[in-house]
Parts: C-alpha cells; structure tokens; sequence
C-alpha cells in the first residue's frame, strides 16, 4: 500500500523502501516534460487534500496525501510518478518553515534557495517573511508543480522552480541563504551535502538553515559537529502519530570552519 511507503521515510529507513519499489517503477514517468502543466496540476488536485491548522504552521495551507487520498493506500506500483516525497510535510520542514515566520528578518530582503523544496513550504515561509527572491529547486518535476498550487493557496507568486540537480554544481553567489529540511535521510547524500554546503558558505558566505527531527542518519554524521542550534520545537500529536515517536524538530545552522 503506499501508505507503507510513506511511512518508511518518515522512521529514516527510505532506501530500503525505494529499492523494493524500483522493479516496480522501471516503467513509471521519469520525465513529465511531454505532460502539460495543466494536466499535472488536475493530477495533483485529484489526488491531494487541502490541509491546513495540523502542523508547526497552521497558517499555511498545502495540497498533501491524507488518508482520505485514493493513493494512500494504493499499491505503490500503481503510481505513474517518481516516488512523492512532495505530497507529505515532513517535521524538518515543518521546524524550518516554523522558524522562518517567527524570525523573519532571516529572510527580509535576501535572496533565497529551498534545496530539496518538496511541497514548497519552506519557500514559501521565506516569501511571507519578506525574502526579496525565492528559488524552489527539487529534481521531481511534479513537486514544481505543487510547490506552485501551494504557493497560490498561500496568495503568493509562485517562486521560481528548478529542478536540475544543483548538489555538487558550482556554486552559485547569488543566493543570500540556503534552506535545506529532512535532507539527511541517507549518508551518501549528507556526504554530498556537506561538501557542497562547505563550498558554498567558503566561496561566498552563505548562509545555511537545516530543519531535521534527528534522524539517525543526521545525528551520526561528521556535519552535525558543525552545526549550531537555534531552535526546537514541540511536535503536534499528530504529527508525531504520523512519525512514529518523533516528539520533537529542531533549526540548526551550518557554520563550517575556516
């Protein structure tokens, strides 16, 4: 059922999942770009629920899967897409997104990138905190797309949405700060993370926010030495309910060393 998928990521274990899935997904979508946008966005709204008031932000209002969506409890080879890491508001983001409207002058005037963007609530959170540019990036075509529709129902512009690879590129002195929530959830991909967040904040100061609930995966990596708290947060029952003892999401920021 993809329920179970679903519920994978959230206790860290997602790879053992996804490589279950990948007999499976062999003939699924890859690339939408022969989709309209139109069509994904029908797609989207069919099989999403509006949800707002049940997380870290109840301010904000986000198409996610509920279990009142047909797809939660479908088989997971029955959906035509990559696996929908957009379609759930994990608590990194959730703490991420949180602390953003609670501090806005973070964002206030600075050009921002939403790395791994999901539903685009992180993005989302730094427009209605007063960032003068947002760029959502996420290599699912399909989470553009969503990030959109939440960006509307927000009132907002859509923020521009990328969704080429951007770890290990060159990087990029335009962006001011650099989101990442509920990034960490494999330590290849932290490791990748680390060096290329260490280049960006050595190349041109970046600043660097990270939302994580203390995944294992997070907790024992070399780049939690480097990182400082700024805050934590309490979880909603029921978003502890959805993540199987996780109580608490915490804000750190990555201050690598000289």
């Amino acid at each position: 059922m993809f329920g179970v998928f679903l519920s994978c990521k959230r206790t860290g274990s997602v790879l053992t999942l996804s490589r279950g899935l990948a007999q499976t997904s062999r003939h699924r979508c890859v690339s939408h770009s022969c989709q309209s946008e139109q069509f994904l966005r029908r797609f989207i709204s069919e099989n999403t629920e509006i949800v707002g008031g049940q997380s870290l932000t109840p301010e904000l209002r986000l198409r996610l899967f509920t279990p009142n969506c047909r797809f939660w409890t479908q088989r997971p080879e029955l959906w035509p897409y990559s696996d929908p890491y957009w379609a759930i508001y994990w608590p990194g983001g959730q703490a991420l997104s949180r602390y953003l409207l609670d501090n806005p002058a973070v964002c206030q005037g600075r050009t921002v990138l939403d790395l791994g963007s999901g539903c685009g609530a992180s993005a989302i959170a730094a427009a209605l905190s007063g960032a003068a540019h947002v760029v959502a990036n996420d290599i699912d075509s399909v989470a553009a797309v969503a990030t959109q529709m939440n960006s509307e129902l927000n009132g907002l512009q859509p923020p521009v949405c990328l969704s080429d690879n951007m770890i290990g590129s060159s990087p990029v002195a335009a962006f001011d700060l650099i989101l990442l929530g509920d990034m960490f959830y494999d330590e290849s991909l932290a490791t990748s993370l680390h060096s290329w967040l260490d280049r960006c904040v050595q190349s041109h100061g970046t600043d660097v926010l990270i939302g994580d609930p203390g995944r294992a995966q997070f907790e024992e990596h070399g780049i939690r030495r480097l990182l400082r708290p700024l805050a934590q947060f309490e979880l909603p029952q029921s978003v502890r309910e959805e993540n199987y003892g996780l109580t608490h999401s915490c804000v750190w920021r990555y201050t690598p060393g000289p």
